[in-house]
């Protein structure tokens, strides 16, 4: 059902709007409008600009109970005033800064350390001491690395009495690195002969201390103790935040209320220019709620309610809440889907919860696989809400009665006897015909009750909308209903033997509607008195009717057709098991249990995904499309409560 809703004006000295707000908005569901928007005829509005002083603080709240490990379990502490709050966020900032930078300094050292390594680590082969080395007075050196291709030519001019020494490091897949060293008086040449070979010279800097190799080790030691005193700080990070878990948590929640509070501000408007002006505040709340919100701030001075009779001339139309039982909630994801109802239509959850389990039943009748649905889909939707789940329990329990009716579990079909029929071998005898599977027979039979009930809830939801033409002269309003009335009356007293209506009633329930149907807009002007005249000739608008009149009968037709998908599945399911049972050897009377358990399983998920598309389906085109409009608004109301705190990513 739709929740009757009103639009509601709250007023009161502008100094009061947080606690209004919390005390009563952050109870009672409302749907705040833009008050500037909606009152354009209240004279001397202005928009409240001021910032939200409890965003930064909140921000840093969020923030520091995201590191928390399991910040869900935490009992929040709720004993501090917000002046605590407030002071409790700023000390736990700068504790937590002076550490982050203790953290950034050691992490500089670390990378430093680390390209030093790797400075050094190529020369690990190298054994001496480069204290030595660096300090040489007369006998120049080079450290750097050679491309690989340039290190024979370069062992050939040593060869040839380069005056000069090289001693090899590491080598990789484009450069050896090493180090070359040679006399002061033949640096220059020697210098230039190298750098032909494409020698990069690396400088070392005296912080170097033994052999290349001792170097590298005792850089890797400093890194190892300075990560050290990182995962100390780190700790001590977790022991700052832990200690004040509880406080944090309580804070976090009550600045999420107040900041939300505040930015009530945005949909508020100010009355007057002094500093006691006033707030005005607008939405739509139910009615139900709006007794128990004027019952209690009765006595309230500081707060005034007025309720505005004439919503739809000046607020619009109210937003959509459904409430419905909870057996059919689930099924209010596919009214969503389609579109909610607006404030004038009806409700079709229940209708949807009905018919939906009952087909999806009729068309995936076994005993075994309802149950496997019943019980899956209501545990799931028990533990996570989900709504689909719910659906596909309460379509399970439909399963498992056609299951009982086909004489089905499990895709055996001699354990227990159909209380009704079995649909791959029942058959029905008909006029001009013949033998016609009966399911075939009830399917149609089945669907034409369905547009039948349809076309008269069109009938009611106009008549109520007072729309005359879709009353009356819709091919779903009355004229609809005769005619397909009677073409359904006729086929049934046909197909069962009993004699059909005179040829002059048959002309009159036929032919009628259907002239009632090709003239409705200028019937629907006639009645109306309308003064609109007709866009389109005379002849025009007789060869588009007659089109459109084609098109309404084809879609009575095929409307129709379509609810054999339904006796359709149902024996496609009674095929796809024998096919399961044939391939585990049931038939010779032992069958392989594995293949039956996973032909079960597979022919439980496919086909019930494919029969629970294909009923939607016929919800969606052969039901909604007749009646339903779903042009409503979802009602979106204002809450402060707190949602989950998503945790964080990063590590601090």
């Amino acid at each position: 059902m739709i929740v009757k809703m009103k639009f509601i004006n709250i007023s009161g000295p502008r100094n009061d709007i947080d606690r209004v707000t919390d005390r009563y908005l952050s109870k009672y569901e409302i749907q705040l409008e833009s008050a500037l928007s909606e009152l354009k005829t209240v004279d001397n509005l202005r928009p409240f600009v001021e910032a939200n002083p409890y965003r930064d603080a909140l921000s840093q709240a969020e923030q520091f109970v995201g590191y928390l490990e399991d910040a869900d379990k935490v009992t929040p502490d709720e004993k501090s005033t917000l002046n605590e709050m407030f002071e409790l966020v700023r000390n736990i900032s700068e504790e937590y800064q002076n550490l982050q930078d203790k953290k950034g300094k050691l992490q500089a050292d670390i990378d430093d350390m680390r390209s030093r390594q790797q400075v050094i680590a190529p020369f690990r082969p190298l054994d001496f001491d480069l204290q030595d080395v660096l300090s040489f007075r007369f006998i120049a050196y080079r450290f750097g690395k050679l491309p690989l291709e340039y290190y024979h030519r370069m062992q050939k001019y040593l060869d040839d009495n380069l005056n000069a020494i090289f001693i090899e490091g590491e080598h990789d897949d484009s450069f050896v690195y090493g180090a070359y060293f040679v006399s002061p008086g033949e640096s220059v040449r020697i210098d230039t002969i190298f750098r032909s070979l494409h020698f990069e010279r690396i400088s070392f800097d005296k912080e170097y201390h033994g052999t290349p190799s001792a170097a590298y080790l005792k850089l890797e030691r400093e890194i190892g103790k300075t990560t050290s005193r990182m995962e100390e700080v780190e700790a001590e990070v977790t022991a700052l935040l832990n200690k004040h878990a509880p406080q944090l948590v309580a804070t976090r929640n009550r600045l999420e209320e107040l900041a939300n509070n505040f930015d009530v501000r945005k949909m508020a408007a100010r009355m007057g220019e002094s500093q006691d002006d006033s707030y005005i505040l607008c939405g739509w709340m139910s009615e139900d709620d709006i007794e128990k919100f004027q019952e209690e701030s009765k006595d309230d001075e500081n707060i005034f309610i007025m309720v505005e009779d004439d919503r739809e001339s000046y607020f619009g139309t109210p937003p959509t809440k459904l409430k419905n039982p909870k057996l059919f909630k689930p099924f209010e994801m596919y009214v969503q889907m389609y579109g909610l109802p607006a404030h004038d239509e009806m409700d079709p959850t229940m209708l949807v919860g009905l018919t939906y389990s009952f087909i999806f039943g009729a068309m995936f009748g076994d005993v075994g696989h309802g149950l496997l649905l019943f019980l899956g889909g209501g545990l799931l939707y028990l533990k996570k809400k989900i709504p689909l789940a719910g659906i596909i329990s309460c379509a399970g329990v439909f399963s498992t009665i056609f299951g009982f009716l086909f004489g089905s579990i499990f895709g055996f079909e001699d354990i227990i006897e159909p209380l009704w029929l079995r649909p791959i071998e029942h058959m029905t005898t008909l006029p001009f015909i013949g033998k016609l599977n009966t399911v075939f027979v009830v399917s149609v039979a089945f669907g034409m009750g369905v547009i039948l009930f349809a076309m008269i809830l069109h009938i009611v939801m106009a008549a109520k909308n007072h729309d005359v033409g879709s009353t009356w002269f819709d091919s779903n309003g009355v004229a609809g209903l005769v005619f397909y009335g009677a073409i359904v009356t006729t086929i049934v007293l046909f197909m069962t033997g009993h004699s059909v209506p005179a040829a002059w009633v048959m002309v009159i329930m036929f032919v009628l509607p259907l002239l009632l149907i090709l003239f409705k807009e200028p019937l629907t002007k006639a009645i109306t008195k309308s003064s609109e005249k007709m866009e389109e000739s005379k002849v025009m608008f007789l060869v588009q009717g007659i089109f459109e009149l084609v098109e309404v009968l084809l879609s009575y037709f095929s409307n129709t057709i379509s609810f054999v998908r339904i006796g359709a599945f149902a024996i496609s399911h009674a095929a796809m098991m024998e096919v399961v049972l044939q391939l585990s050897g049931a038939e010779q009377g032992s069958p392989n249990w594995i293949v039956v358990v996973l032909g079960n399983l597979f022919v439980c998920a496919f086909e019930g995904l494919i029969v629970g598309i294909q009923v939607l389906r016929l919800e969606y085109y052969e039901l909604f499309s007749r009646f339903y409009k779903g042009s409503g608004r979802a009602f979106t109301p204002y809450s402060n409560k707190r949602g989950k705190t998503k945790k964080a990513a990063a590590k601090h």
